[in-house]
């Protein structure tokens, strides 16, 4: 039975674009019988490609504003709808200038325009002082480091530059005319502190300008009416990180529980009241994101899917799930890589780097698309592993269960080995997380839905959930090797978004 208080006013349909590095799709949800309704508009890729003039990578932001315009005109065709949020990866961002045009172009966050610069800004200033100040982790292409880059490479952008927008934020700027940087987002820059406030000595120690920020909006802000296409929408800023809103869309009962947002990229942590920024989650790198209501995302990054399916690119191999399959059939634990080393963030060649690293380390070289995917799968439950210690180690409590969503939960090996790596059970889904998140904040901010506790009750009652329970143990030999490849490997920043 649905909770009373749950719903306050009149239903209504809204639109989330949810935007992830390598795809987006536009998704309808409303609420009918009291459950979650949802419908896929549309699917498209999130193109970057090489600017002739600087030799960066960056976004074909025009482009991906062209398929949601069109996803919103579809949508807006077939049904009465009522507002519309954007969230996307994080860390990369638009510049305008005064006559609010674009400056240079939004550079991909896999560019190496990073390149030490992480290393040279932490010559000047402690890692204590900045994660004391952030509580972010160290990523080499955190928006810190790219502004740095900026400003060092291409002074004549920062110049020109008066507004500075997120992804997202940009892209409710192209729908709404609105100037915003929403808060989910804007802490996982390095540049907002604990305060939810950005920080004007980081700021100034990169030479880069405060001025050009907007003061961080909460997750769930009306910002106005839209414009154009979006004419008659309300946009509302979800949380607009596409984790916080994955988080937000993750049914957590407690804060025993601990969550993995499986996909591309892992996020796996806890939610929080207060940040945890002490000297144990400075050494294990665990980041302090912002998210819905005030609460915080204690995570660590996890290089997740991205590996396999590189692999999967490079053979031309589109069916994932048979590749899991086969995978299944593989010798568990037979070669295992440490998936956060830089050298899989974007070799030249997937294959290569992971058979070079197993062949470097002294274990079977992976032949097949299979053995492979099985050496990521068994590598990412071990990473899972650790990272549960390490979360237990902060927060001070066992953690009870993992919560698995996004289109990573549908991966059943990887689930089980989860649960026999972290000794807990496991839950999977919904698939559906971040656009759930999306949509529930929207919800909330039209007083369709009471809260965040509200929301979560009836994404739970909407959606089936698979469970998985610890069956086997991990060898200690294996246990051995990975921690001896954790110990010996100097750490350079753990790729993530």
């Amino acid at each position: 039975m649905t909770p009373a208080g749950r719903f306050k006013t009149a239903k209504a349909r809204c639109l989330a674009v949810d935007l992830g590095a390598g795809s987006g799709r536009v998704v309808l949800g409303d609420i009918a019988g009291e459950c979650w309704r949802l419908e896929e508009i549309g699917r498209f890729k999130t193109p970057h490609t090489l600017d002739s003039a600087s030799g960066y990578q960056f976004w074909e932001i025009d482009e991906i504003v062209a398929q949601i315009e069109q996803n919103v005109v579809t949508a807006t065709a077939a049904d009465q709808v009522a507002s519309l949020g954007v969230d996307s990866w994080g860390v990369d961002y638009v510049l305008l200038d005064e006559e609010l045009n674009r400056v240079g172009v939004p550079v991909c966050y896999r560019d190496d325009r990073t390149t030490g610069v992480m290393e040279d800004l932490c010559a000047r200033l402690s890692r204590e002082e900045i994660y004391g100040r952030t509580g972010i982790q160290f990523l080499s292409f955190n928006t810190i480091y790219q502004l740095a880059a900026c400003v060092k490479q291409r002074p004549e952008w920062i110049d020109r530059a008066r507004h500075f927008l997120m992804i997202p934020d940009y892209l409710h700027f192209r729908l709404s005319g609105v100037l915003s940087n929403e808060y989910t987002n804007a802490t996982t820059t390095q540049l907002c502190g604990l305060d939810g406030e950005w920080d004007k000595f980081l700021l100034g120690a990169i030479g880069s300008k405060g001025s050009m920020m907007q003061m961080p909006a909460a997750a769930g802000t009306v910002l106005g009416e839209g414009t154009g296409i979006a004419r008659g929408l309300k946009v509302i800023a979800p949380a607009t990180h596409d984790t916080g809103s994955a988080v937000a869309g993750t049914p957590l009962e407690d804060m025993d529980e601990a969550y993995i947002s499986s996909g591309t990229w892992s996020l796996m942590g806890i939610e929080s009241i207060s940040p945890i920024a002490n000297a144990d989650a400075l050494r294990m790198n665990f980041t302090n994101e912002g998210g819905v209501e005030g609460r915080f995302r204690v995570l660590k990054n996890i290089m997740g899917m991205w590996p396999i399916q590189r692999v999967c690119e490079e053979k031309n191999l589109a069916n994932f799930g048979s590749i899991v399959e086969q995978a299944a059939q593989e010798r568990a634990w037979r070669s295992i890589i440490h998936v956060n080393d830089p050298e899989f963030l974007n070799p030249p060649s997937m294959t290569d780097a992971i058979r070079d690293y197993c062949r470097r380390s002294d274990q079977p070289v992976p032949d097949t698309v299979a053995q492979m995917a099985r050496c990521v799968f068994d590598s990412l439950a071990l990473s899972y592993r650790t990272v549960k210690h390490q979360l237990e180690t902060l927060c001070g409590r066992r953690l009870k269960r993992i919560r698995i969503v996004g289109g990573g939960c549908k991966n059943g090996l990887l689930n089980q080995l989860c649960a026999d790596a972290c000794e807990l059970p496991v839950t999977a889904g919904p698939v559906e997380a971040s656009a759930l998140g999306n949509l529930s904040a929207q919800m909330i901010a039209l007083g369709v839905i009471e809260n965040l506790t509200a929301a979560r009750k009836l994404i739970c009652t909407s959606f089936e959930m698979q469970e998985f329970y610890p069956q086997t143990t991990v060898p200690g030999s294996v246990l051995a090797r990975f921690e001896e490849m954790l110990a010996t490997k100097e750490m350079k920043g753990e790729p993530c978004a």
